[in-house]
């Protein structure tokens, strides 16, 4: 019996065959799909429903159609993907677990399960993994810097755990450096993701090896340093991409300064004002990155581009540029400092190995 088939009853069966078959789901999400004539979709069950039904006198032998809720979250195959995330947003936010998908004929196609993949976001991801690794020698000697593990995990397992929980299957990898092990590792699927493997040539920066990805014309695409630990929302981050109409988001952590000096406010010769020992915030780029395809179209083929040169010019253009505060962990793992870092948060708050 496939999965769909564990959670699906018609209308006749009787409450005991549900709650024979909602115990039998124990441990997963025990929600019922219910099928009317032709085995169409109806409603949903859960054991709270049943509950509820005896307490107003249902009887055991009584169907299932007398207490199903009709009233259900689903995902329809006529829904945009933007409509589609929307849903499961409500669905997470009303405490729901399951949710059906619907095909066109009103029977079931599919269960997404919200404790494991909490979202779908209409995106194509490139992970920027060719980079040498240099500065975290002698580690990468033979172990190209994505692969290296931190709490028992390769570092890019945790971004591709990330993007399977938010529903991103089309994912590319940018490989360079010890490409086989790279194509080694991702020769099978990782998080149930099948990545495809894009080598470099040469070195094309830190944006240049994007150009070697067939896009389609329409969309958006996640492009991020591979060698990232961090729990970005990206289902927030996208929809403020799509809220602020722009052709590239920025993710962006904040940096503060401190002066260790009183700071003097002038006008030519004349002292305005003092500030002692005054602090500032900036933001520095996170090294992740929403683009509308439209807009990486314009990048050179197989050329070496970085992401800031790339992004003055859109800029310079008129293209709209935004950025995301990060709210969360971000860990760039470019030194044996911050490798260490890492290691040791990841002993101490084993929480984070599940990212995202």
């Amino acid at each position: 019996m496939n999965e769909m088939q564990k959670h699906i009853i018609p209308e006749e069966a009787t409450i005991l065959d549900a709650l024979d078959k909602i115990n039998r789901l124990s441990g997963g999400a025990m929600t019922l799909v219910v099928a009317g004539p032709e085995g169409k979709i109806t409603g949903t069950l859960t054991d709270g429903d049943i509950r509820r039904g005896l307490l107003r006198g249902t009887g055991l032998a009584d169907p299932v159609k007398d207490l199903v809720h009709r009233r259900f979250m689903a995902l329809h195959a006529s829904a945009s993907a933007d409509e589609r995330l929307q849903t499961m947003r409500r669905a997470r936010e009303a405490g729901i677990r399951l949710l059906p998908e619907i095909d066109a004929d009103g029977r079931l196609a599919g269960l997404v399960d919200l404790s494991t993949v909490r979202s779908q976001l209409p995106l194509t991801a490139v992970l920027m993994a060719g980079g040498r690794g240099e500065r975290l020698r002698p580690l990468t000697l033979n172990t190209p810097k994505p692969l290296l593990e931190i709490g028992g995990r390769a570092i890019i397992d945790y971004n591709i755990e990330n993007l399977a929980r938010n529903g991103v299957k089309d994912v590319y990898v940018t490989v360079k450096y010890l490409a086989d092990m790279m194509r080694g590792y991702f020769s099978r699927p990782r998080h149930g993701i099948m990545a495809r493997c894009i080598e470099e040539e040469s070195p094309l920066g830190t944006l240049g090896a994007v150009s070697l990805v067939n896009f389609p014309p329409q969309g958006h695409t996640l492009v991020m340093n591979s060698d990232l630990l961090t729990t970005i929302d990206l289902e927030e981050m996208y929809l403020h991409h799509i809220s602020e109409g722009a052709q590239a988001t920025i993710a962006a952590i904040p940096y503060t300064m401190s002066v260790p000096y009183a700071i003097l406010t002038t006008d030519g010769p004349r002292v305005t004002g003092i500030a002692e020992k005054p602090t500032a915030t900036h933001f520095a780029n996170a090294g992740i990155y929403i683009f509308a395809n439209s807009l990486l179209s314009r990048l050179p083929h197989g050329e070496r581009t970085d992401a800031p040169d790339f992004l003055l010019d859109a800029i310079g253009r008129g293209d709209k540029v935004a950025y995301y505060p990060i709210n969360g962990t971000w860990i760039d793992i470019g030194s044996p400092e911050e490798f260490r870092h890492a290691s040791d948060l990841m002993q101490h708050h084993r929480s984070l190995t599940k990212l995202g």
